[in-house]
């Protein structure tokens, strides 16, 4: 597809306006003279050229069986635009896509998200029990079952990544920064990736054994922790929000309980005897009770203490935070398909 698929940015500009005047017209923006009223027709109305332009059904059609669309534009209709997409997102349109589509650009490329109405499951209000979860840097995520999701690989590429940022930037050449913005969202987009497939396995798991998912409350850590400028780097790219948020949504859609349980201490308290001491931890991988000799992996025993918490907070009533409302692309229900350049 070719640019000329999106409107000008003069068009746009003209229906703002035309949009503006009928408010005006309306009073849907203050009485004539209002601190509100001045700024609505004294600001002059600016849109981005690499803004998304949304669609609805009269102006774009999804022929989903053949993998194409037909858009209408400012030159006409275009037809028989073709978009990829995986299995699922395609039984997903097929099935859910409801409303609004958005047109977008981004790094060359043209984007479709279409709005998809995806029912959601009853929430199981009686689990058997919790699936605890640690999230972590060295290890993704650490579940009470004794799985290991490391985050070796990712660390990384985000080490290796960083290196050539610095390097390119020191060079400043014109070459240097078309790298540059060529690499610009790799990382974040792996650090995605890898973050919804951890997620969708944990909720997999809880939603397949009858369980809900107990995880920590990490408000305010960047806030609370003291580090060293070498590790600075590394703990603000760690996406422990990203991933909550992800296997929030997730489980909210599967019908599965989330609870977050209070992060303090989980790390130094033993899962078997509840005895709490800074010296039980013995490294960063291993813990060791200094009062019953038990010996486990760190993240494996702070996940069962989240469990534990999360268990008993459910008894006396803790109702699932997952969340009621979306508040991330990932979490509108957005499926999106790249179309393919002609």
């Amino acid at each position: 597809m070719t640019a000329r698929g999106a409107p000008s940015a003069e068009a746009a500009k003209q229906d703002g306006d035309r949009c503006r005047r009928r408010r005006l017209r309306a009073g849907n923006l203050g009485r004539t003279g209002s601190r509100r009223y001045r700024r609505a027709t004294e600001k002059p109305i600016a849109f981005r050229l690499q803004g998304a332009q949304p669609y609805d059904d009269r102006m774009l059609s999804w022929q989903i069986p053949n993998r194409t669309v037909s858009i209408w534009t400012v030159a006409g209709r275009i037809k028989n635009v073709a978009f990829t997409a995986s299995p699922e997102q395609l039984a997903t349109l097929a099935l859910y896509r409801k409303g609004e589509s958005d047109l977008l650009q981004r790094d060359g490329m043209w984007f479709l998200n279409a709005t998809c109405e995806v029912p959601e499951a009853p929430l199981n209000t009686g689990p058997v029990d919790f699936l605890g979860v640690d999230l972590g840097i060295v290890n993704i995520a650490t579940t009470s079952d004794g799985e290991i999701m490391a985050g070796r690989e990712l660390n990384r590429t985000r080490l290796r990544e960083r290196g050539l940022r610095a390097k390119l930037q020191r060079k400043n050449t014109p070459s240097a920064k078309r790298r540059l913005k060529k690499r610009r969202r790799k990382e974040a987009r792996r650090a995605r990736d890898i973050n919804h497939k951890i997620a969708k396995h944990v909720v997999a798991e809880a939603e397949r054994t009858g369980r809900g998912i107990a995880l920590e409350d990490l408000t305010g850590i960047r806030e609370r922790v003291r580090l060293r400028k070498p590790q600075r780097a590394t703990h603000s790219s760690w996406a422990f929000h990203q991933l909550g948020a992800f296997i929030a949504y997730k489980a909210r859609r599967a019908g599965v309980p989330v609870v977050h349980v209070d992060p303090a201490y989980t790390s130094r308290t033993c899962a078997e005897c509840g005895h709490v001491d800074k010296a039980n931890r013995v490294s960063q991988a291993w813990f060791a009770c200094r009062n019953c000799g038990f010996v486990d992996h760190a993240d494996r025993n702070s996940s069962r203490n989240i469990r534990d918490r999360a268990r008993e907070l459910w008894r006396r009533g803790a109702q699932s935070t997952a969340p009621a409302s979306p508040r991330t692309p990932s979490e509108w229900g957005w499926t999106q398909t790249q179309l393919h350049t002609q």
